[in-house]
């Protein structure tokens, strides 16, 4: 099973919004997807609870309950967890994942928490073995701005990939009323979208990146 995870330190930076995407875009390509929310708020499953049973299956679970587990079925699960984990918590749920997805905004405040965090997640045991793989993307941005390039430059300087810059649309909350990802809408309203998700699939197919889903 590849499990691939959204963490972030701070709230608000579309972990769920990447998540669900994810598990929509596996779904679609008839891998067996779970997507498991650790979210208090538990944006995840509510995603799903409004999504037609009509669509490609997805099976949502609460990663809060105890005793929780995932079917032995499942090719990918996609985990998204709450902000603001640390210490021992942060190092618990890093050992579930294959890959770790960074999203990131632009804004000084965004960059400045991100900063922090992934300094303490390069400390963490399984990623400082090199056994999980980090890559930070930029989202919800407008280019030409100059947050945007202060972003991207932060970006750049890290030691981690920079797999992607996601555009800020209403594409995506267009998707999310009907618990669907951009994957499902029509091609040609979401072509740029699905464009610039492109380097991100790649670098997650990548054989080197662990557990690359064939």
């Amino acid at each position: 099973m590849r499990s691939i995870m959204l963490l972030n330190a701070k709230g608000g930076c579309g972990k769920s919004t990447l998540a669900s995407n994810l598990a929509s875009h596996y779904a679609t390509e008839g891998k067996a997807v779970a997507l498991v929310d650790f979210d208090p708020q538990k944006s995840g499953l509510e995603w799903l609870s409004v999504r037609s049973e009509d669509e490609w299956e997805i099976l949502g679970i609460d990663g809060t309950e105890q005793g929780m587990r995932i079917p032995r079925n499942i090719d990918v699960a996609i985990y998204d967890v709450p902000a603001g984990i640390s210490g021992k918590n942060l190092t618990a749920m890093v050992k579930r994942a294959d890959t770790i997805l960074i999203p990131v905004l632009p804004s000084p405040i965004d960059i400045r928490a991100a900063s922090h965090f992934i300094r303490d997640l390069l400390l963490v045991g399984k990623v400082s073995r090199k056994q999980t793989k980090l890559a930070v993307i930029a989202n919800r941005v407008r280019e030409n701005t100059l947050v945007y390039h202060k972003l991207e430059k932060f970006l750049k300087s890290l030691k981690i990939p920079f797999i992607a810059t996601l555009r800020d649309t209403q594409n995506y909350i267009h998707a999310e009323e009907q618990g669907l990802g951009i994957f499902e809408l029509t091609p040609s309203l979401v072509a740029q979208d699905i464009e610039q998700w492109q380097p991100l699939l790649k670098w997650l197919r990548n054989k080197r990146v662990h557990g690359a889903i064939k």
